[in-house]
């Protein structure tokens, strides 16, 4: 029998220093990963990640932090070497990196555009193939995505639409890597509680998402909470590893497909 536990095993979390990913990292760890790499982009997010690195390490487990830009393919080739070369193998591999705009299509430049196919299109891809070359077999991959992908709204045509590739490269990816037993799945939270949120939110607009959701009233922010969402990436890179190729949207009725 496969074991599908996440005991003994190793993570790669790429924007796993803070937010939803450090959550996540630290959760694994917890839970009897044996180590977890940390990916992190930028210099601003090198204290989070050493921090997320230590609470890993006192929860027993072994932790390696790597910065890269991800929106190249030399990097990302050179991340999960290195996190093989430090951990021997990865098991789980973990997508949270993503990039928000909220700006009308006639205010939109190339530059916005040809960015946010970089972050959020371009290193998903990449990531899922790199995955598919490194991954241990009955591995598990999960991106995370965005309940955008149920919506219909203005205003963010680069965000949803650079996220709605990688809802058909995690089903070409189930079904490439499935002859080794992988999972390939990812999940589309609602409006996060995150600093990512408020950035590109007015007050009128903050308060529009905080009720829109069906549970809204019921959670602690009227927002998804990154809490919400670590457990649906916890089940499906263990024992829900039987779902695979699919989006699943996890927003408290938020939107819906």
């Amino acid at each position: 029998m496969v074991d599908h536990s996440i005991n003994g095993k190793t993570a790669l979390i790429a924007g796993g220093a803070k937010n939803l990913g450090g959550l996540l990292a630290r959760d694994l760890a917890e839970r009897g990963a044996s180590s977890v790499a940390i990916h992190y982009n930028s210099d601003s997010a090198k204290a989070a990640a050493e921090e997320t690195a230590a609470v890993i390490e006192d929860a027993g487990a072994k932790a390696h932090t790597f910065q890269a830009d991800l929106t190249t393919v030399g990097a990302m080739e050179q991340l999960f070497a290195d996190a093989v070369a430090a951990m021997g193998r990865i098991d789980v591999a973990v997508n949270t990196v993503g990039k928000v705009l909220k700006k009308p299509m006639l205010e939109t430049t190339e530059d916005d555009y040809d960015s946010m196919s970089a972050v959020n299109a371009k290193s998903a891809f990449f990531f899922l193939k790199e995955a598919g070359k490194h991954v241990s077999d009955n591995g598990k991959i999960c991106t995370l995505v965005t309940s955008l992908l149920g919506a219909y709204t203005p205003f963010y045509a680069t965000y949803a639409g650079s996220k709605a590739p990688v809802e058909h490269f995690t089903r070409a990816a189930s079904k490439e890597f499935s002859e080794r037993g992988i999972s390939v799945t990812a999940i589309g939270p609602g409006p996060m509680d995150t600093p990512f949120f408020y950035g590109q939110e007015s007050s009128e607009a903050q308060a529009y998402h905080k009720s829109a959701a069906a549970l809204s009233r019921f959670s602690k922010t009227g927002l998804t909470d990154i809490e919400d969402i670590v457990p649906w990436i916890r089940f499906l890179i263990t024992e829900g590893w039987w779902m695979t190729g699919q989006t699943i949207l996890v927003n408290g009725g938020y939107t819906t497909k």
